[in-house]
């Protein structure tokens, strides 16, 4: 018996959506990222990017666990000397890109190579219930009734 390795031409893309109101962040990341990657396929080849395209909606309504709203900090550099900037978790909700926490917590979970990067383009998040991919007809992902603890309330 022949191990399978998918070719480029026999890959199929699907197209889905992600609602994000009330989803614990951690929890979704890791089931985006792993359908970024293509590992919930039965042709899922390492070497390729077998993954689908996912769209998140409502970003800014995830939730975060415990004490991750003021506690979480995210460190950027503007590339001066000095120039380190930081902000809570909570801080990048309540601002103009709320979207930035979904795809950083995705992005640290997709290999950090050239194919991790192809994956990423297949990432499409937007703060609001609105999105320009609707002739894609995208199948809805429902991640909330996956496990219990994938949702919070507010």
């Amino acid at each position: 018996m022949k191990t399978y390795s998918a070719k480029q031409k026999g890959i199929e893309r699907k197209w889905c959506i992600v609602d994000a109101t009330g989803l614990v962040l951690g929890r979704m990341a890791s089931i985006i990222s792993m359908r970024l990657r293509g590992k919930h396929k039965p042709t899922y080849t390492p070497h390729m990017d077998c993954g689908d395209h996912v769209i998140v909606i409502n970003a800014e309504k995830i939730q975060l666990t415990g004490r991750k709203r003021t506690d979480k900090v995210y460190h950027r550099h503007t590339g001066y000397p000095g120039g380190i900037k930081s902000q809570s978790a909570g801080q990048i909700l309540e601002g103009a890109h709320p979207e930035r926490i979904v795809i950083k917590a995705i992005e640290r979970m997709v290999s950090r190579n050239p194919l991790g990067s192809q994956q990423m383009r297949k990432l499409h998040v937007y703060s609001g219930a609105n999105h320009p991919h609707e002739a894609q007809k995208p199948e809805v992902l429902d991640i909330a009734s996956m496990n219990s603890k994938n949702v919070r309330s507010a």
